[in-house]
């Protein structure tokens, strides 16, 4: 089995191809000039969605650190696609076999940042309803299902795409179709917190596990600040806000993830395990008398 495109994966080689996107990404994502490897990841992210869905890619957009504030060192690839109309199963998992080889440790050309790729159907979006379903997810996280050809049961219901969209229309760069706002209207605010309430409880395992113990603090960081203020930060801005605002004895915690992510110190809990479940529940304090003002 190949893992290249025909104008993607050099089939000898196994490694990113060379585009010549330098003066499109620094014009449009100045965060990204001094990372030649994530562009050539973006563009031939793009290169899929564009040869396997053809006319039905409708928009492809780059959102997240990438055009917002800046790739940090933990960071995703963050890549929004409206398709025209739903996915096959075929096209699905042909998206996600020629991913799999340019994503995350396991890339074959060396380790490469993780793609986080989703795609919506415009038909989900317009008119609005709330939940929104997903046509497909990528990210490293399922890496292990879909390399024994395990997909969800697609197109499903997702309350997370509610708030992926509207972060993505708030800041992202068009890869392919038209500017953001001419495909999409601003998500409803108490739909946005709706599905931000909702989500907390499919962070708490990976925190109290810790399997996902850095991300789910600073997502939960990010939840408190868009109630607390409309915005959609990034995680480190979100926890520099969020730490301004903690009491002394709940800092520490959110302190240590904000580092992790950073990539300022290696990612340790130990000395730290008893403090995070009281951070916790002081965070979600906070979050729920928001949203039951919202």
């Amino acid at each position: 089995m190949t893992w290249a495109l025909e104008a993607g994966l050099s089939r000898t080689q196994g490694t990113l191809p060379r585009y010549d996107v330098t003066g499109i990404f620094i014009a449009m994502t100045p965060f990204l000039s001094h990372e030649p490897r994530s562009r050539d990841q973006i563009a031939a992210a793009t290169d899929i969605l564009r040869h396997t869905l053809g006319d039905a890619a409708l928009a492809v957009y780059l959102y997240g650190s990438a055009v917002a504030g800046g790739l940090r060192t933990h960071s995703d690839i963050d890549v929004l696609t409206i398709s025209n109309r739903s996915l096959s199963d075929d096209e699905r998992a042909t998206i996600i076999r020629l991913l799999l080889p340019i994503s995350g440790q396991r890339a074959i050309g060396g380790p490469e940042r993780p793609i986080e790729l989703s795609v919506v159907a415009r038909s989900s979006l317009v008119p609005w309803r709330y939940p929104p379903s997903i046509e497909l997810q990528y990210g490293e996280w399922m890496r292990g299902e879909f390399e024994q050809g395990e997909m969800p049961a697609w197109p499903h219901p997702d309350p997370d795409v509610t708030i992926l969209i509207e972060t993505a229309r708030r800041a992202a760069v068009p890869l392919l179709g038209p500017p953001i706002v001419d495909v999409m209207e601003p998500v409803p605010r108490h739909d946005l917190v709706r599905a931000m309430i909702e989500s907390i409880p499919v962070l708490m395992p990976g925190i109290e596990e810790g399997d996902d113990r850095r991300n789910g603090l600073l997502t939960l960081a990010r939840i408190w600040g868009t109630l607390a203020n409309g915005e959609i930060l990034s995680k480190d801005e979100a926890a520099n806000w969020a730490l301004a605002r903690l009491p002394e004895e709940h800092r520490p915690v959110l302190a240590h993830a904000r580092a992790a992510y950073l990539g300022d110190e290696p990612e340790a809990w130990p000395d730290l395990d008893p403090h995070v479940r009281p951070h916790v529940d002081h965070v979600v304090k906070q979050i729920q008398a928001l949203a039951s003002s919202a």
